[in-house]
């Protein structure tokens, strides 16, 4: 009888779903970063970060980057200016140095905050109103 082997993920499941990728504790990365799902960042990044999905800065990770995501949560340090078009949430424990853009924005108590805010509308909105009309011409 042959075994089976069941592996068990353990990658974080947030509001947002699970988590794809991770980047652990003792990782160090150095460049520009482009991702379509999801990723969490527990270690160190520097650079630049562009995403159409999800990103989450983990408890204790540093972030020297300029960051453009669908949504973000950061739990860990962020140096750098964050657009997040659908949301933007910094946990108890997240430190943000950078202004920020979003659609929603939640902070919890105890944050460190320094830049400016300016919210914008959520990203669906925007593309069904700068995108342009159908031209129907009758043919005759």
């Amino acid at each position: 009888m042959a075994k089976k082997i069941i592996q068990v993920n353990r990658n974080p499941v947030y509001e947002i779903g699970m988590i794809s990728t991770v980047f652990g504790k003792d990782t160090q990365f150095f460049g520009d970063l482009a991702f379509k799902k999801s990723l969490q960042i527990n270690g160190t990044f520097e650079g630049e970060i562009t995403s159409g999905g999800y990103l989450v800065i983990g408890e204790g990770a540093v972030v020297k980057a300029n960051i453009n995501a669908k949504a973000v949560i950061v739990n860990g340090t962020v140096y750098g200016n964050i657009e997040a078009r659908e949301k933007l949430e910094i946990q108890a424990k997240g430190k943000v140095y950078g202004n920020i853009r979003t659609a929603k924005l939640k902070i919890a108590d105890g944050v460190i905050f320094e830049g400016s805010c300016e919210m914008i509308k959520p990203y669906e909105e925007i593309s069904e109103k700068t995108a342009p009309a159908a031209k129907v011409e009758a043919a005759g």
